[in-house]
């Protein structure tokens, strides 16, 4: 890859055109009716796409990696969890998981398709098997421990890495799409997507989002309680989870679930807001900007999202391991939608359901806050964090079968 034009060390102008990008996608997204369409989470990706395969800005750096990934994500959760009452949102977690699971499943039968038809032409694919079956139920730390134990190659691990973060992007563009596709819309029912729609937009709104972000009162005081809470939720909960696990022995498969879950630190931090959100409900009422705070912030984390996806670096390198993740994605998709169409499940809760498994707790949640879907977000975090626990269990498994 040759040097981007602003280099990877260069974090001011990063910081200023990811925050500009989002401001223009947020704009976009409330000013134009075609923005408002495909969401501003699309345009935040399409922008860090573009820039990154035109050689203007580095695929990886420690804006996007550390700072973004590591700080603003998890100060992200709990501003947009605060109005998450527990008592609300149970039966909402329970049809989520069911659709979650089905889709584990499904990732599990693609990753063994997926090795049935490209075995014999990708080297190390029963080790890449397991490690993206980890990660398309977990995230980057399953993937992580399972490149690890069945000792892939740096370079094939590396390939997957660039595979699996174009697939990425494709990938949130066609679920940000399909609650826009007429097949989908009169298949399935979709409450909350009627619910945002029933708001309506008013005269002076030029979009649904307009209407929906209008300017409501906010206080300097909200703002400090917001960060405040934020940022003390982060740290007790890293705290917490640290402890947790280096507490906790793996000695047998019901410590080590034990150990995975509640060392876990986005299970801690969701499980300690949500208590908060509970508990402390009223005055949390009363308390402005924690959506629109958090909103931001997820609205950075979509441009990050777009920026690793290098075009050149997956056809130089990783055209069939990108096609192998392709099979995957696509009968996770199969297994959601199908069973749950058969369940009778919203059409939110598949979407939802299917992009935790692949894309992990925090980019559902994003989604689940690009489309309006405000009572999802809870119940998509809770679920979406159990894939860290059962994604090594499913990989592992994937691993053995395959010989790995």
């Amino acid at each position: 890859m040759s040097t981007p034009l602003i280099s990877a060390d260069n974090t001011w102008a990063l910081m200023a055109i990811t925050c500009g990008w989002a401001a223009f996608s947020i704009y976009a997204e409330q000013t134009w009716a075609w923005a408002s369409k495909i969401s501003g989470a699309i345009v935040a990706l399409l922008g860090a796409l573009i820039l990154t395969n035109l050689g203007i800005i580095p695929t990886n750096c420690v804006w996007f990696d550390d700072i973004v990934w590591g700080f603003v994500v998890p100060m992200a959760i709990p501003l947009l969890l605060l109005t998450c009452d527990i008592r609300k949102i149970g039966r909402e977690a329970g049809k989520i998981l069911i659709v979650f699971l089905f889709g584990s499943i499904g990732t599990t039968v693609g990753a063994l398709l997926g090795f049935a038809l490209l075995g014999d032409h990708v080297e190390n694919l029963a080790g890449v098997a397991a490690m993206m079956t980890g990660s398309y139920i977990g995230g980057t730390v399953n993937f992580a421990a399972l490149s690890s134990a069945f000792e892939v190659p740096g370079e094939t691990v590396s390939a997957a890495v660039v595979a699996d973060n174009l697939l990425m992007t494709l990938y949130f563009f066609v679920l940000i799409m399909i609650p826009s596709i007429k097949f989908f819309y009169n298949k399935f029912t979709h409450p909350h997507i009627d619910e945002v729609n029933a708001r309506g937009v008013d005269e002076e709104a030029k979009t649904q989002a307009a209407a929906y972000w209008g300017k409501k009162p906010i206080s300097l005081q909200d703002i400090a309680i917001n960060i405040a809470i934020s940022v003390i939720i982060v740290w007790v909960s890293t705290e917490i989870a640290a402890v947790l696990a280096a507490v906790i022995p793996t000695s047998n498969p019901v410590l080590a679930l034990l150990n995975g879950m509640l060392g876990n630190k986005y299970l801690v931090l969701t499980t300690i807001t949500m208590i908060i959100a509970t508990a402390f409900s009223k005055p949390l009422e009363n308390l402005g900007g924690s959506q629109e705070i958090g909103t931001y912030l997820i609205y950075l984390f979509f441009f990050v999202v777009g920026a690793p996806a290098s075009i050149k670096a997956i056809f130089l390198n990783a055209p069939l391991l990108l096609v192998f993740c392709a099979i995957m994605v696509f009968v996770n998709m199969l297994f959601c939608f199908v069973f749950g169409k058969l369940f009778k499940f919203d059409l939110e809760d598949i979407i939802l359901a299917s992009n935790a498994n692949i894309g992990g707790p925090t980019t559902a949640a994003a989604l689940a806050i690009s489309k309006g879907w405000v009572k999802l977000i809870g119940p998509i975090m809770l679920v979406g964090t159990l894939g860290y626990v059962i994604g090594t269990y499913f990989g592992t498994f994937v691993g053995q079968f395959l010989g790995a």
